[in-house]
């Protein structure tokens, strides 16, 4: 590989959007160039069998079936895959014809491709309305002459060559629009890292002869995730073959990689177009590695239908059967997704995908984000979650997190998970230049410590400080049980409570309804209750009891639903007040001082109850009937994953005499100042 061909080819290029100054704006620079681009490396792919591909097209009948006439064009133009081109131009010939004609025959030239070319040009990259706006700004033939200048052909630049020639266009254009850059371009560093964890203790399993692996990216964007594992695993094994698939939902991002994909050799069709959470374009099929990074928080609510009917009818034999997490952020139905496609031999797969903090610890017990955590760790899928720095992406600064997950852990690591801190200063460098919001860059050095502590496993302290910890699975779950604690009700009967009992004209309605069985029901209840005013009950029980029989001595049985009324309008919670008791005996709960308590989960919850609870509240007691719906215990069962309780290092405040004598200083500073103005 020669890497002067591609800076130079990278350079030429670069100089051809540097036409574009002024009458377009730079984020749109890699909208016109990058399918300019791939045209010219189409065309020169396609040069020496053109005349042969014509001749063919030619004498096929009209009628033939779309796909054979697809097929046997693809064969004569012999360009790895299902491409061909049966126009008469080419560029060659295009540049000899009238300039006033060029886009209209650009468009034929466009419409003349194998059908699935001329989707990617004309229905994604949307080609036509592009050179449209290059016809009307005076730039069309200047931008097509200069990529005419450009060879392009196979014996000249490589497929391997072309395609880091392509990877260093997107990257380019991709920092010069960054303010959506994030949206379809995740830092080289960070990729290079995400690849390396994955790889790392696989240079045994990939070597040898004939080895194939498949390497799936789910939310593929320009294709840079497919590219840099490629590319890494090559370097192991440079006879390894590696077939790439993967799915994305942008029309410009997709038609990126699929052109990737074709201009390096491989075979296209496996980088589909679509919602891989709703329309699986690989539905049945399996991966050795998959590697990914997900929209962070975009909301599925639109098309959440056919994902909950999925999880709903298929369950586990679905793709979503372990849990739905909230419309607002799908991170964790493409971690099932992903899971869904893991090989069940002995290799197993590997997976790796970045994700922002929410599904680490989002939605409390029995929520789904809770119980997709739980599956993961019960199934244990998890090996290890690294913590990365914050700014190191185009469009967020936020904090993001690698999650690596695996069926077929190693021995030492089954049960066993991982975290990993890399987000400390020791971790990043500071760029010369910001880009969006990437202020910071993951170094090689760093790159390498935090790939050789995951390898290694280590634990504790790892050379670089505490950074490295590992948990058993179950340290991350707990039981939220519901301590309950009695109802203590005063009762008062005053005039504001009654005047506003009279006035409120639907429970005065309720309580006529309560007891028509009886003449002036209501004149008689609060005659009763005026009797009362200023009377005070430290029991419930004695109340109703006073209530009913001051009732019962004016001829009238008082029923429950104006006793239940009564008490709801004259009590007020009271920690002197004597405990209200159900039917049995049994202490009422006061839903108002209800409260939970999260027990780890290799704790007994009645041990613990015993330490935490009943020596603070003694009339404290444990709602057992509030159970997991998964194994019956008490407590629901959750899962979560809080990184600062594990890495939090307390930072004791600065001394006062310090503060104080920065203060003073200030202000002596503050009063200098104040003199030179007066002066």
């Amino acid at each position: 590989m020669s890497q002067d061909t591609i800076n130079n080819n990278a350079s030429f290029i670069w100089s051809i959007a540097e036409l574009l100054r002024g009458d377009f704006k730079q984020s749109e620079y890699g909208k016109i160039v990058l399918p300019f681009t791939i045209l010219r490396r189409l065309d020169c792919l396609l040069d020496e069998t053109k005349k042969a591909v014509l001749d063919e097209a030619e004498n096929l009948p009209d009628e033939m079936d779309e796909q054979m006439r697809i097929a046997i064009l693809s064969g004569v133009a012999n360009a790895g895959g299902q491409i061909y081109n049966q126009s008469q131009f080419t560029f060659e010939n295009l540049r000899q014809q009238d300039a006033g004609q060029l886009r209209s025959n650009l468009i034929d030239y466009l419409t003349g491709f194998s059908p699935n070319v001329r989707d990617i040009f004309i229905e994604k990259f949307k080609f036509t309305e592009i050179l449209k706006d290059l016809d009307e700004k005076g730039s069309l033939w200047m931008v097509f002459d200069r990529f005419c200048q450009l060879s392009m052909h196979p014996d000249e630049v490589s497929n391997l060559e072309m395609g880091y020639l392509f990877e260093e266009l997107i990257r380019r254009f991709s920092e010069m629009s960054n303010e959506t850059a994030g949206e379809h371009f995740t830092p080289r560093e960070v990729v290079r890292l995400l690849v390396d964890l994955l790889l790392v203790n696989d240079e045994e399993a990939l070597s040898g002869k004939g080895i194939i692996r498949r390497v799936y990216d789910p939310a593929c964007g320009t294709g840079g995730m497919l590219s840099v594992a490629e590319e890494s695993m090559k370097a192991l094994n440079s006879g390894l073959h590696v077939d790439l698939f993967g799915q994305e939902l942008n029309g410009e991002s997709f038609a990126i990689c699929k052109s990737d994909m074709m201009v390096k050799g491989h075979d296209a069709s496996r980088i589909a177009y679509g919602n891989t959470l709703t329309e699986d374009a690989h539905r049945a099929e399996t991966f050795h590695y998959m590697l990914s990074n997900p929209p962070y928080g975009v909301d599925w609510k639109k098309y959440a239908a056919p994902i909950k009917e999925e999880a709903e009818e298929l369950g586990h034999q679905g793709r979503f059967g372990a849990g739905l997490p909230s419309t607002s952020d799908g991170q964790l139905l493409f971690v099932q997704h992903m899971i869904s496609k893991m090989r069940d031999d002995e290799k197993g797969s590997r997976v790796g995908i970045v994700m922002n903090g929410s599904p680490l610890f989002s939605g409390g017990a029995a929520s789904g984000y809770s119980e997709i955590r739980r599956w993961l760790m019960e199934t244990d899928m998890v090996e290890a979650i690294i913590a990365l720095p914050t700014d190191i992406f185009y469009n967020t600064g936020i904090q993001t997190y690698i999650w690596i997950l695996s069926n077929r852990k190693p021995e030492d690591r089954r049960g066993k998970v991982q975290l990993i801190d890399a987000s400390g200063e020791q971790f990043w460098q500071s760029m010369r230049k910001s880009l969006g919001s990437k202020r910071r860059e993951i170094s090689d050095d760093a790159r390498a410590e935090i790939v050789r502590i995951y390898g290694e496993f280590l634990n504790g302290n790892a050379g670089v400080g505490d950074v490295s910890k590992i948990f058993d699975t179950t340290d991350f779950g707990y039981r939220e049980i519901r301590v309950e604690r009695p109802l203590r009700l005063r009762l008062e009967i005053t005039h504001d409570l009654l005047g506003a009992l009279k006035a409120d004209e639907k429970t005065v309605a309720a309580l006529e309804k309560a007891g028509k069985k009886f003449d002036s029901f209501t004149d008689t209840l609060f005659a009763m209750l005026e009797e009362k005013l200023g009377d005070v009950w430290m029991d419930r029980a004695v109340f109703i009891a006073d209530v009913t029989d001051a009732m019962a001595e004016r001829g009238i049985k008082l029923p429950a639903a104006a006793t239940k009324t009564l008490v709801a309008r004259f009590g007020a919670p009271h920690e002197d007040a004597e405990i209200c008791t159900d039917k049995n005996g049994e202490p009422e709960p006061d839903t108002k001082l209800r409260d939970h308590e999260l027990v780890p989960l290799g704790e007994d919850w009645q041990d613990y109850f015993a330490r935490e609870v009943e020596p603070f509240v003694p009339d404290a007691w444990v709602d057992t009937g509030h159970v997991d719906v998964t194994d019956g215990g008490v407590g629901r069962v959750g899962y979560e994953i809080n990184f600062n309780r594990y890495f939090y290092q307390y930072v004791p405040p600065r001394p006062l005499a310090e503060i104080d004598a920065e203060l003073k200083a200030l202000e002596a500073e503050i009063a200098g100042l104040l003199k030179e103005v007066v002066a």
